[in-house]
């Protein structure tokens, strides 16, 4: 088969990684020449799907919605804050996610909570889950408006989906009876199903207060708490210390 042909059909195909791996093969013909032809057709493979899926992966993190370029990698352990380097390893595994677990995160301003949750987000994405974040008090802004338009059925259902669920400053602010109704039921919905990450202010032991109503408070956190993973954060302000140890530069 003449290869101008063969890389129409492959560009027809939107076979891009196996055209770019066989053009570099054909390009360095050195570099593959000790090759079976099945072994060279391998590696055209193996460039395919590695695109494929990092086109995958780009599309869950554009979904996700994540607020910062959080990764893994970019964890900082060195800062005095609680934040245990195995226990971060055991939830980059993802297996929490498989066992439908929670990931709990308090702590005061500026210790890193959103940066931890997004960051396991990120990995999530990377695994091949599907992830999304909301910030818990616009959670409630756009539970209104899909229930006046009459899309809150289709709300619902977009967020009992997700494979993880991020929800970001939890129980800031007092909730009231349609909105711990509404959160009982998202949470009902994803219970033993999928896995969720909360990020608060609020130490854990206020949340049953903020939340309100006893009986319904007591559900709602039987199904978040219950074999969660827990990360209590403390210390002080990482952007003041960033600040601090920052030189300034004379005008």
């Amino acid at each position: 088969m003449l290869i101008n042909p063969l890389k129409d059909k492959l560009q027809t195909l939107k076979l891009t990684g196996f055209l770019e791996a066989l053009v570099e093969q054909e390009s360095n013909p050195a570099l593959v020449s000790d090759l079976s032809f099945g072994d060279r057709l391998g590696l055209l493979a193996d460039r395919e799907i590695s695109l494929q899926e990092n086109r995958r992966t780009e599309r869950r993190l554009k979904a996700a919605r994540l607020r910062q370029n959080a990764t893994p990698e970019d964890m900082d352990f060195r800062a005095p804050r609680n934040l245990s380097r195995p226990l971060v390893q055991t939830l980059l595994s993802g297996q929490w996610i498989q066992n439908h677990q929670n990931v709990l995160i308090t702590g005061p301003t500026g210790v890193g909570k959103s940066f931890i949750a997004e960051a396991l987000g990120h990995k999530a994405c990377r695994l091949g889950y599907n992830v999304l974040l909301v910030r818990f008090p616009r959670l409630f802004q756009s539970l209104e408006i899909a229930r006046s338009t009459g899309k809150l059925l289709t709300f619902l259902k977009t967020l009992a989906r997700q494979d993880v669920l991020i929800l970001e400053d939890f129980a800031l602010t007092p909730i009231t009876a349609e909105q711990r109704q509404d959160l009982f039921e998202i949470l009902e919905d994803r219970h033993n199903l999928h896995s969720t990450i909360i990020t608060s202010q609020i130490p854990q032991k206020e949340w049953h207060d903020r939340i309100g109503e006893p009986s319904l408070a007591d559900a709602i956190l039987d199904r978040l708490v219950h074999g969660a993973y827990i990360l209590e954060l403390k210390g002080e302000s990482m952007r003041k210390t960033k600040a601090k140890t920052t030189p300034t530069v004379d005008s």
